[in-house]
């Protein structure tokens, strides 16, 4: 199974790299698949933002993945 995770895009550098926050965790990313803006969310999986999403259906989503890691971890 291959999972999607929601991030917000802080930062777009040269050449469509980005910079994004996942809540915790800041990685850079591929831009090539989307058009974004810094602020926007995007579904990132193996390194690349492959879906716009709305900033609620980001934060949303967020927080449903740390509700699960939380349970996991109880």
């Amino acid at each position: 199974m291959c999972i999607a995770v929601p991030a917000e895009v802080i930062e777009i550098k040269e050449g469509k790299i980005g910079i994004v926050d996942y809540g915790d965790l800041k990685q850079e990313i591929r831009l090539d698949l989307v058009d974004v803006q810094v602020g926007e969310f995007v579904l990132v999986h193996v390194g690349f933002a492959i879906q716009k999403l709305s900033r609620e259906e980001g934060l949303e989503t967020r927080d449903l993945f740390k509700q699960v890691y939380t349970a996991l971890e109880e």
